[in-house]
């Protein structure tokens, strides 16, 4: 915990300022409880971003990759990465993620899966409506703009930015009928609304970036 606040003090005063980060809805990541983080997903930079605005510990599922060096491995795990297998369903990372929640923990999921193009939500993932059926935490669309450029796809080095992060209303879990397990149906509703409200998220985020 004490490498997570250090870290994340060096992020609020160096890179956020750097990409002339604005941020709209932030006291929302700092309330109490189970909660899923659900932003588009448009740059390595959005997770890290966005944990810089929060006074929680926010824990997120990376790459496997990311934990093969020994000291990468150390700070991925200090501040709260779970590794992931990628392609394939990785039970012991959802069993991961469920223990966390169910212990009041904050993380970030993206809903789109891998890193997406432009400023249109992709077609969306029923993860996050599962862990919160699951966990019953609560889902935050959250809205990132300007990161694909500040950091795109193959980059080594920050770019000079605006970088914009809207936070959303939080979303009740899924239930089913009666108050029973939300079943496929379900499911697919709650992932179509969330698609909804992130897409209102990502415009605003959007606009925020490019206010002059």
């Amino acid at each position: 915990m004490v490498v997570y606040r250090g870290f994340r003090g060096f992020l609020r005063r160096a890179v956020n300022p750097y990409l002339r980060l604005r941020a709209e809805n932030t006291e929302i990541l700092n309330l109490p409880g189970p909660t899923i983080l659900a932003p588009v997903h448009r740059s390595h930079l959005d997770s890290i971003l966005i944990a810089t605005l929060s006074n929680r510990r926010i824990r997120a599922l990376g790459k496997e990759s990311l934990f093969t060096t020994p000291v990468v491995s150390y700070f991925c795990a200090a501040l709260g990465a779970i590794p992931v297998r990628r392609g394939e369903a990785d039970r012991d990372a959802l069993k991961a993620a469920m223990t966390l929640l169910k212990d009041g923990e904050s993380m970030i999921v993206f809903p789109e899966g891998g890193r997406q193009y432009g400023n249109s939500v992709g077609e969306l993932f029923d993860g996050a409506a599962w862990l919160a059926a699951r966990s019953g935490a609560r889902v935050v669309p959250i809205g990132v703009a300007g990161t694909e450029t500040a950091m795109p796809q193959g980059a080594k080095w920050l770019r000079r930015s605006h970088a914009a992060i809207v936070v959303g209303d939080p979303l009740d879990p899924p239930v089913g009928p009666d108050g029973k397990r939300a079943d496929r149906v379900q499911l697919a509703a709650f992932t179509e609304t969330l698609g909804v409200h992130l897409q209102k998220a990502q415009d605003r985020a959007v606009e925020l970036s490019t206010k002059k």
